[in-house]
């Protein structure tokens, strides 16, 4: 299974984070699932590239060419694909992928998971989405979009189009015995 995890580029961030994106690199190889990814070498993006690769385990880089400068990206990729853009990074990211893992990251991790969490919820793709919940580090983010549909600015059935857990081999179980369901539309969303 083609799997893509976002994350931080930050090399900054606390080992502890840095550790479990390896970890979750390492069960995916092992288990014989590719890692689709945005290509970096630090942070929880390299993170997970080098679990992965330790494990002989395939890994597609996607990034924009304008990123290809002092070693910030990973040389390591079985597969690399250069784009001119970041919407372009995110087509491809989505396109070459079967499930999605959010891991912690910044402004550009929370894009892309409200990208691909919304496209779902347009009905545009029916593929799982997890959150890897590294210490807790998604509550807000949780507890945001409960608030969302305590107001009413979110329908209650899109608790289901997402997945969280501290847990990777729980995250990567979900991803692989995820069955899709359709939806109409008018239980995701206010569609007259």
């Amino acid at each position: 299974m083609n799997i893509c995890v976002y994350g931080s580029s930050s090399n900054t961030i606390s080992d502890f984070y840095i550790d479990a994106n390896v970890k979750l690199g390492k069960l995916l190889a092992k288990q014989g699932h590719t890692v689709v990814y945005g290509g970096g070498a630090c942070g929880m993006m390299g993170a997970v590239a080098r679990g992965a690769r330790s494990e002989n385990g395939d890994v597609i880089g996607v990034s924009p060419s304008f990123f290809k400068v002092d070693g910030s990206l990973f040389d390591d990729c079985t597969e690399f694909i250069y784009t001119e853009t970041m919407r372009e990074r995110k087509q491809i990211l989505e396109e070459k992928s079967e499930g999605f893992i959010t891991s912690p990251g910044g402004m550009g991790t929370f894009d892309e998971f409200f990208e691909i969490f919304t496209l779902r919820q347009l009905d545009k793709h029916n593929k799982p989405i997890a959150i890897y919940n590294v210490n807790g580090y998604f509550d807000d983010i949780i507890n945001m979009m409960e608030r969302c549909i305590n107001e009413n600015f979110m329908k209650p059935k899109n608790r289901d189009l997402y997945f969280v857990s501290d847990d990777p081999q729980e995250i990567i179980d979900y991803l692989v015995n995820f069955v899709p369901t359709e939806f109409d539309l008018t239980e995701l969303k206010d569609v007259k």
